[in-house]
Protein backbone atom coordinates (compact mmCIF):
# COMPACT_ATOMS: atom_id res chain seq x y z
CA UNK A 1 0.00 0.00 0.00
CA UNK A 2 1.88 3.28 -0.74
CA UNK A 3 1.63 6.41 1.30
CA UNK A 4 0.10 9.89 0.26
CA UNK A 5 -0.53 13.07 0.66
CA UNK A 6 -3.68 14.98 -0.43
CA UNK A 7 -4.65 18.68 -0.01
CA UNK A 8 -8.48 19.13 -0.14
CA UNK A 9 -10.07 22.13 -0.55
CA UNK A 10 -13.76 22.24 1.14
CA UNK A 11 -16.42 24.79 0.07
CA UNK A 12 -19.94 25.11 1.18
CA UNK A 13 -21.39 25.98 5.25
CA UNK A 14 -17.65 24.75 6.37
CA UNK A 15 -16.77 27.23 8.99
CA UNK A 16 -18.30 27.65 12.62
CA UNK A 17 -20.04 24.09 12.17
CA UNK A 18 -17.08 21.65 14.28
CA UNK A 19 -15.84 20.41 10.75
CA UNK A 20 -12.39 20.80 11.26
CA UNK A 21 -12.93 19.00 14.99
CA UNK A 22 -15.14 16.07 12.91
CA UNK A 23 -12.57 16.02 10.23
CA UNK A 24 -9.40 15.92 12.61
CA UNK A 25 -11.59 12.97 14.60
CA UNK A 26 -12.09 10.90 11.09
CA UNK A 27 -8.30 11.67 10.02
CA UNK A 28 -7.04 9.61 13.24
CA UNK A 29 -9.66 6.90 13.17
CA UNK A 30 -8.50 6.11 9.73
CA UNK A 31 -4.75 6.43 11.09
CA UNK A 32 -4.11 9.70 8.61
CA UNK A 33 -1.94 12.64 9.62
CA UNK A 34 -2.17 16.15 8.74
CA UNK A 35 -4.28 18.77 9.51
CA UNK A 36 -7.92 20.59 9.03
CA UNK A 37 -7.50 24.57 8.89
CA UNK A 38 -10.16 27.68 8.22
CA UNK A 39 -9.52 30.21 5.34
CA UNK A 40 -9.86 33.50 5.31
CA UNK A 41 -12.49 33.02 2.17
CA UNK A 42 -14.87 30.82 4.71
CA UNK A 43 -13.43 27.47 3.02
CA UNK A 44 -11.75 25.00 4.99
CA UNK A 45 -8.54 23.27 3.96
CA UNK A 46 -7.87 19.81 4.70
CA UNK A 47 -3.78 17.80 4.18
CA UNK A 48 -4.51 14.22 4.73
CA UNK A 49 -1.51 11.64 4.58
CA UNK A 50 -1.03 8.18 4.98
CA UNK A 51 -1.96 4.97 3.09
CA UNK A 52 -3.92 5.72 -0.50
CA UNK A 53 -7.05 3.43 0.47
CA UNK A 54 -7.44 5.52 4.05
CA UNK A 55 -7.08 8.76 2.45
CA UNK A 56 -9.65 8.42 -0.16
CA UNK A 57 -11.78 7.14 2.59
CA UNK A 58 -11.47 10.50 4.38
CA UNK A 59 -11.92 12.56 1.14
CA UNK A 60 -15.62 10.44 0.40
CA UNK A 61 -16.60 11.35 3.62
CA UNK A 62 -15.41 14.99 3.41
CA UNK A 63 -17.86 15.15 0.42
CA UNK A 64 -20.64 14.68 3.15
CA UNK A 65 -18.86 15.99 6.33
CA UNK A 66 -20.63 16.01 9.87
CA UNK A 67 -24.37 16.54 9.46
CA UNK A 68 -23.65 20.14 10.73
CA UNK A 69 -22.45 21.51 7.83
CA UNK A 70 -23.26 21.99 4.26
CA UNK A 71 -20.65 20.83 1.75
CA UNK A 72 -21.07 22.08 -1.97
CA UNK A 73 -17.61 21.38 -3.62
CA UNK A 74 -14.64 19.53 -2.52
CA UNK A 75 -11.01 20.01 -4.80
CA UNK A 76 -8.14 17.92 -4.78
CA UNK A 77 -5.04 17.78 -5.21
CA UNK A 78 -1.88 15.11 -4.28
CA UNK A 79 0.80 17.09 -2.90
CA UNK A 80 4.61 16.06 -2.07
CA UNK A 81 4.56 13.18 0.80
CA UNK A 82 5.45 14.99 4.16
CA UNK A 83 5.56 13.04 7.63
CA UNK A 84 3.51 15.25 9.91
CA UNK A 85 2.68 14.42 13.55
CA UNK A 86 -0.98 13.70 14.66
CA UNK A 87 -3.60 15.54 12.65
CA UNK A 88 -4.42 19.09 13.92
CA UNK A 89 -6.53 21.37 14.06
CA UNK A 90 -5.49 24.99 12.78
Amino acid sequence: MSQICVKAMIKGMVQGVGFRFHTAHEGLKHGLTGYAKNLPDGSVEVLACGHEEKVGQLLQWLNTGPRSSRVDSVETEEVEWRHIDGFEIM
